[in-house]
C-alpha cells in the first residue's frame, strides 16, 4: 500500500444518545470529541439509533423522534394520506 494516502483507522467509542449505550468499534470518521472509556481515551461518535435501540434488533417497536418531525407531519396534515389514525 502507499504510504499517505489512506484515512486513519482507529479504535472509536460510538455513544448512542436515546438509551445511554456506549461501544467500541474502528471506524476512519473524524470526529472532534474525545471520551475517556475504560481507561483510554477515543474519540467520539454520537449517533440517535444504534444496534442497542433499533427496532429491528430489540423487537420493540417504538418511535425515536427527537427532532419532532413525526408530530411536525400530523399537525400539518392530520389524518389525511394517513392510513393510521393520529393519536392523542
Amino acid at each position: 500500500m502507499k504510504e499517505g494516502i489512506h484515512p486513519d483507522y482507529r479504535d472509536i467509542v460510538v455513544h448512542d444518545l436515546s438509551c445511554d449505550f456506549k461501544f467500541i468499534t474502528r471506524s476512519t470518521v473524524q470526529t472532534r470529541e474525545t471520551i475517556n472509556f475504560e481507561g483510554h481515551d477515543y474519540p467520539l461518535l454520537k449517533v440517535e439509533v444504534s444496534s442497542e435501540s433499533h427496532p429491528f434488533f430489540t423487537g420493540k417497536h417504538k418511535i425515536v423522534d427527537t427532532a419532532g418531525r413525526v408530530e411536525k407531519f400530523r399537525q400539518k396534515f392530520g389524518a389525511v394520506g394517513s392510513k393510521t389514525k393520529a393519536t392523542g
